[in-house]
């Protein structure tokens, strides 16, 4: 079995794969400065909660975009799995061309979800629509090249900004909206950033349709938490809420 990690700024995303059958997902509130221990002893509990014995374990894969969170992270698979992970960074196998100018600057989950779609896609061009602490679009081509990508504030960050710079606005429920035109604060800021996003990944698919593809509609794939909010809107060809893990899984196979 193996176990899969995606530490991201907001949870940790979690699966259990047995061959390739993901088996399990969990998922935990991130937690700068927590110990190894505080880990290990989450991670063995989860497991034994859904019926899997910790000591099944015998890989563990792992990518984060919160670099203080790795070492506790590996330490905690060494002291209470006894594996090393295989961490998915810079070095490592991951069969894609990234033709970023830097390519460490392309965050983890984002290979990840490229590695996957490279091979749940193969020979065709892909854009992976992210909704999660940030929002981010991963372009990606029919023989393998990263492109590029577009990252802006995701919902939750959007609403927390208006919160902190506007003293008459608070946070309100993510949710789907019915409604553009809002008749209370609440429903009012809803509207504004659902259909917010939503415009913005129409704009956005629009110009990498255009200036990217060469005119050519790309697949249109969406991960992370908030894209079911979204499912209603026939923006995304399809919806894989654990893409990343998918990736994560392919990627250790392919540097084992």
């Amino acid at each position: 079995m193996m176990l899969c990690l995606d530490i991201g700024n907001s949870h940790i995303h979690g699966g259990v794969f047995t061959g390739d059958t993901l088996q399990l997902q969990f998922r935990k509130a991130s937690k700068t400065g927590a110990s190894s221990d505080e880990y290990g002893i989450f991670l063995r509990s989860v497991l034994r909660e859904n019926d899997i014995d910790p000591n099944a374990i015998t890989e563990i894969a792992l990518c984060s975009v919160v670099p203080e969170v790795i070492y506790p992270i590996n330490a905690c698979c060494q002291k209470y799995f006894g594996l090393e992970p295989f961490v998915l960074q810079a070095g490592v196998k991951t069969g894609l061309k990234i033709e970023y100018r830097n390519p460490l600057e392309v965050g983890a989950d984002r290979i990840a979800n490229a590695i996957a779609v490279t091979h749940l896609f193969a020979e065709k061009n892909v854009v992976v629509i992210d909704l999660g602490t940030a929002t981010t679009f991963c372009a990606i081509s029919a023989n393998k090249r990263y492109l590029g990508g577009v990252i802006m504030p995701g919902l939750k960050m959007s609403m927390r900004a208006l919160a902190q710079g506007a003293s008459k606005l608070g946070t309100v429920e993510i949710v789907e909206s019915q409604e553009t035109l809002g008749k209370t604060t609440s429903h009012s800021i809803q509207s504004g950033l659902y259909y917010g996003t939503l415009g913005a990944m129409h704009e956005i698919l629009r110009q990498l349709q255009q200036n990217v593809y060469a005119g050519q509609k790309p697949m249109i794939i969406g991960t992370g938490g908030f894209t079911s909010i979204y499912r209603n809107e026939q923006i995304f060809d399809q919806i894989i809420p654990d893409l990343v893990l998918k990736g994560l899984y392919l990627a250790q196979r392919m540097n084992q």
